[in-house]
């Protein structure tokens, strides 16, 4: 049974439902999933032992949280060429946290990544559970 790690940094609590189903649709397919916090990763061997990788953050002002930029910093340290990552998250407006998570993850760690980034309105989470646990499907696909 492979492991993942759901990773989030969310303002109003949206973010982290999103990180929350996304979990539930990776264990629904039979794997692991833990979702942890982003300021509980402390140092880059806190992000070590798992197959699978799914960052989010919230997009606040155009851009991730501060919390989840540190923590892709320490996760650079961490090895993760060639595993599994996806990336997410909830916005107002703009949207761009979860598109500058999955280039990152893509083109700077080398990841395995899924097909793109899930972008949930956080007004709208009614039609996104669906949309958030067919994406923990997807990872744990790329598991299998």
């Amino acid at each position: 049974m492979s492991k993942a790690i759901v990773v989030y940094a969310s303002r109003t609590g949206q973010t982290k439902t999103i990180g929350e189903l996304i979990a539930e649709g990776i264990r629904l397919s039979g794997h692991e999933a833990n979702v942890v916090k982003a300021n509980e990763i402390k140092n880059e061997t806190d992000l070590q032992g798992f197959d699978a990788y799914i960052l989010g953050s919230a997009t606040y002002h155009g851009d991730m949280m501060q919390v989840m930029k540190t923590m892709l910093f320490l996760a650079e340290k961490a090895d993760l060429e060639g595993k599994v990552g996806g990336s997410f998250g909830a916005f107002g407006w703009s949207g761009e946290a979860p598109d500058r998570i999955y280039n990152t993850m893509k083109n700077i760690f080398n990841m395995d990544m899924v097909s793109g980034p899930l972008r949930l309105k956080s007004s709208n989470l009614g039609g996104g559970i669906q949309m958030a646990q067919a994406y923990g499907q997807e990872v744990a696909e790329k598991l299998d």
